[in-house]
């Protein structure tokens, strides 16, 4: 009788085989897909490195301005709050710096920060900006000036509650003065020491207000961007370096503060100006 010899596979061999094969494909096709870290290079350098957004450079394209915004001149450190006028002498009141860098100034009062796009503009750009609040207006909104001082705004004093300065007695006046000092310096842990009056108005009254609440300088402006173009208030009807210029707060039916800041810092790249930091040059 003929013995039938042992079968050694069967029915697990040809499980086996599929299996097999299917791994085989697939680390073929992974073989194929990989490519060698040297070439990846290759191949990147060949197409180009694409720009990583504003970071990269292009923060002026997207903000409407052909060219970057030059660095303004670097300035000495200010001297510590106190220390500019010891004998507590009515502060100088100015529209304009008296210097021969090619720079303007920018500043806002309180309807800059209605604006959500604003503080990605100061972001992005490095706009130095000076914001002067008062706490009537912008008390509501301060978490929004807030933002806008985390990316580099500076923050001023506007009075308390915006009245006509003028005619006021002492009391009055020192009472707005100070009480916005201490009203920001609890909010964001800044005394201002610079001043606007409300509507620019101010007498000899508020100079002394002034000065006993330390303010260093009382700030005017001497052109200012509304909704039809630049004012001038005075001089030179043309942007001059050391201009201190009032960019609208677009509560008209006008362009947004986003829209007229670029429009400016188009204007003032025109004439061979740039942007630098008020408080760096008003001790």
């Amino acid at each position: 009788m003929r013995r039938r010899g042992r079968r050694t596979g069967g029915p697990a061999r040809a499980r086996a085989a599929p299996a097999a094969a299917l791994a085989a494909a697939l680390l073929l096709a992974g073989c194929a897909q990989s490519v060698d870290p040297i070439e990846r290079l290759g191949r990147r350098a060949a197409q180009g490195a694409r720009p990583a957004g504003p970071a990269a450079g292009a923060a002026h394209r997207r903000w409407g301005l052909a060219a970057p915004l030059a660095a303004p001149p670097s300035r000495p450190a200010r001297p510590p709050a106190g220390t500019g006028r010891p004998d507590a002498s009515p502060p100088p009141v100015v529209d304009h710096v008296d210097t021969t860098d090619r720079v303007v100034f920018l500043t806002y009062d309180d309807g800059a920060g209605r604006d959500p796009r604003f503080a990605d503009m100061v972001r992005e750009l490095r706009l130095p900006v000076s914001l002067f609040l008062t706490d009537d207006v912008a008390g509501p909104g301060y978490g929004r000036f807030a933002r806008l001082r985390a990316v580099g705004a500076a923050i001023e004093n506007h009075t308390l509650d915006h009245p006509a300065l003028p005619g006021l007695p002492y009391a009055g006046q020192r009472a707005e003065i100070c009480g916005q000092r201490d009203r920001l310096g609890a909010r964001f842990g800044v005394r201002p020491r610079l001043l606007r009056p409300p509507r620019g108005a101010y007498d000899a009254t508020t100079l002394r207000a002034a000065a006993d609440c330390g303010v260093s300088a009382v700030v005017l402006w001497r052109a200012a961007l509304g909704p039809d173009g630049i004012v001038y208030r005075r001089g030179a009807r043309r942007l001059t370096p050391g201009d201190i210029v009032l960019v609208g707060s677009g509560r008209d039916a006008g362009p947004t503060p986003t829209e007229r800041t670029a429009r400016l810092l188009r204007h003032a790249q025109s004439q061979g100006l740039t942007v630098a930091r008020l408080e760096d040059y008003l001790a």
